[in-house]
């Protein structure tokens, strides 16, 4: 399951520029830290990079008809208005983990992504722990979450852990701490149809980390031994489950479900 940048960055990532010329000593660290070029800031790459812009940093693609750009963004006004407006906690995703009035849990997101649900769980008031295994992800992630507290630091964003890590083995070390409530996973689905900045950003996601798909049943068999209360496994709507258990109960949206995997009893929603 392990996947190490020398051939993720060999294959994928041209380099590294900076279009924003604010932040060239940045720039020149990250290309040093992740093995790949400093391009020129009027370079445009025939393929994929990343770059450092006025608004954080983002992977690109620069060829003819290829998506736009992709960035975590944990300050974005649409989605911070989204949150305040239908509330955080109304969310699928904030049931599915059993946070309720007195109890925020413990969550570990396990694939982490760009951040997107770990954001709406922090905002839910979970502690959040962000686990992502490619270096590349994981520069977009700490580029938002600096930015976060930097800029807003009593956003609940600020204060997610991130952790670069292989998920599977990162769980099988703690799964006797009992520090991990619940665990999160939301593998890559190859027919996954969501929105269209969904499909944007699985697009250059499959162009930086190949085909390669998850283990995903030794990652679920590795969350239920690491959680102490469930395990979330984020689906859309009419995808098979993971293999392994049935799930204790589903949480269904139009598009999107929740299959939750209890690991000890509790009142279920």
């Amino acid at each position: 399951m392990k996947r190490f940048f020398s051939s993720e960055a060999g294959k994928s990532l041209l380099g590294v520029r900076d279009s924003a010329a604010l932040q060239q000593f940045s720039a020149a660290a990250l290309a040093e830290k992740l093995g790949v070029p400093l391009l020129p800031a009027q370079t445009c790459p025939d393929g994929l990079f990343l770059d450092c812009t006025d608004r954080g940093l983002a992977l690109c693609d620069g060829r003819p008809g290829a998506p736009g750009a992709v960035l975590a963004d944990f300050l974005d006004p649409a989605l911070l208005r989204r949150l305040q407006r239908v509330g955080a906690r109304s969310e699928l995703l904030v049931r599915a983990v059993g946070a309720r009035q007195g109890h925020r849990p413990r969550v570990v997101d396990a694939t982490a992504g760009l951040g997107g649900d770990g954001l709406i769980l922090a905002h839910a008031g979970c502690t959040v722990t962000l686990l992502e295994r490619s270096p590349v992800v994981v520069a977009l992630l700490d580029d938002a979450i600096r930015r976060v507290r930097a800029a807003r630091p009593d956003n609940p964003a600020a204060g997610m852990t991130l952790i670069e890590t292989d998920a599977v083995d990162w769980l099988q070390r703690h799964a006797a701490s009992g520090e991990v409530e619940v665990v999160c996973l939301d593998p890559m689905y190859p027919d996954r149809r969501d929105s269209a900045a969904v499909r944007k950003e699985m697009q250059l996601f499959k162009q930086l980390l190949g085909n390669e798909q998850d283990q995903t049943g030794e990652l679920l068999q590795a969350a239920l031994a690491c959680a102490s209360r469930r395990v979330v496994v984020k689906r859309p709507r009419k995808a098979p489950a993971l293999d392994g258990p049935e799930p204790s109960h589903i949480i269904s949206g139009r598009s999107t479900r929740f299959d939750v995997y209890m690991t000890r009893e509790e009142p279920t929603p």
